[in-house]
Order: C-alpha cells, then structure tokens, then sequence
C-alpha cells in the first residue's frame, strides 16, 4: 500500500497523473456566462462538448508542493522560510497556524499552443472556447490539489484552509516572487519571469494554511465539490467534482 504524502512535507513533492476533470461551469465563467443568469444555446453547448473534450486529451496535470512552517503571523501578516507574505485579513480569514502549503500547478503548453493554432487557421469559435478549457482546466487541477491536501492532512489530524494566489483577495501580485522562493516551479517545468508571469500560461501558484485550528470554508463551501467520504470535517455534502 502506497504511504499517504505527508501535508507538512517540507522536501517539494511533484505530483502527475492526476485524474482532474474539467470543470464546464468554469469554463463559461469564463466565456462571460453567469450561472443561473445566463444560458447557452444548443451550439455553444455542443462547441462547449468538443473543445472540453479536446482540452482533457491535451492536458499534462502536475504540480509541486512543499510545507513551509510559521514562524510569526498576524492580522496580515504570515512569516514562514524567511518570506514575509502580505495578505489582508489572513488572520481573520485563516486563524491559528502550523504552517504553509506552497504550490504551482499547471496543465502544460499543449492547450495554449492547439489553441493558437486554431486561432491561425480562423476558427475562432473553437479557439476562443479551446483558451477558456485551458483556463479552467488549471482552475480544476488546483481545486483537486486543495482536496487532496486536505486528505494528506487527515491522518495528522490536521486541517488545510481554502487556497488563495496572489492577485485575488487583495494579496499584491509582486509577492508571487516570494511564493516562489517557497516553493519553485522548475521541478515541474515552469518558469516565472520579472513581471511575474508563469510560463506555461495554463499555471496557476497557491498558498493554502495548515494547522489543527485552521480555518475551512470561510468563504465558500469547499466541501461541496470534494470526493472525500470519510473526512471528519465535511461541512456540507457534496454535489459536484473535479475528480473525474
């Protein structure tokens, strides 16, 4: 039986082969459509079908991660491998730590590249909704990292907070430098550049917060999209997964 990785492995582990489904609300999140408001014709639908299935049989899910501990944190500050990390409310959002999880995702250049192509032959259609698959695909593959964190935490009785990335919830994207210093993305391929661009495009980097008092689902309800059955801190049921 294989071990369970630990959630505080401070060593980078390099996880691939995940098997990530592609989440198509995503995508037409992407497109502009808002759930619930917003409804796509049979067409789109069907240009929606083909290019998800075409983006799943393209993309290369792999990510590293690595625990780093918390030496000091406040209301908006966390300390951890020598980094100071500036997020608003972190304190609020997250409570008491252990430590950080640093990480990159990313779903590979084939996507990126197929679409390009496309957009060179002018079919447009398929290569804008193509783009919007690889989008979402990354989105996926980091949600399906966060639950199985989650479940690399359970033996240790420990909890993994919601993941956040710089730019979003008011964390400076300038600090992506910093992220990366934790946790670096040349194990699985991806460079970062001097204005903080990943390379492949379709990467995503993240920071999520461990410790036995951790907060979970704070401000969404992570529980309902992970494929757990047996984690003593679901919150709600599931209803839907990127776990194909």
């Amino acid at each position: 039986m294989t071990e369970t990785p630990r959630v505080l492995s401070e060593v980078p582990l390099v996880l691939d082969g995940l098997p990530v489904r592609v989440d198509r609300d995503e995508v037409l999140r992407f497109q502009g459509y808002k759930k619930g408001l917003d409804i796509p014709t049979a067409d789109v639908l069907a240009l929606l079908d083909d290019a998800v299935s075409l983006g799943e049989r393209l993309m290369v899910p792999r990510v590293v991660y690595r625990a780093v501990p918390v030496t000091a944190q406040s209301a908006d500050v966390l300390e951890a491998g020598g980094e100071r990390l500036h997020i608003p409310e972190i304190g609020r959002l997250w409570g008491p730590l252990l430590a950080v999880g640093a990480g990159i995702c990313t779903v590979g250049d084939a996507i990126a590249e197929r679409a390009q192509s496309l957009f060179d032959q002018r079919e447009f259609p398929l290569a804008v909704m193509l783009d919007s698959v690889g989008s979402a695909a990354v989105e996926s593959l980091a949600e399906y990292v966060n639950d199985l964190l989650c479940q690399y935490a359970l033996p240790e009785s420990l909890k993994v907070a919601n993941r956040i990335s710089p730019g979003y919830a008011g964390w400076d994207t300038a600090e992506q430098a910093a992220l990366w210093r934790l946790c670096p993305g040349a194990p699985i391929a991806v460079t970062l550049n001097s204005a903080c661009f990943m390379a492949p495009v379709k990467s995503i980097s993240f920071l999520v917060g461990i410790g036995s008092e951790a907060r979970v689902d704070h401000y969404f309800t992570q529980c309902r999209r992970c494929w757990m059955s047996d984690c003593a801190y679901r919150r709600a049921p599931a209803a839907v997964t990127v776990h194909r």
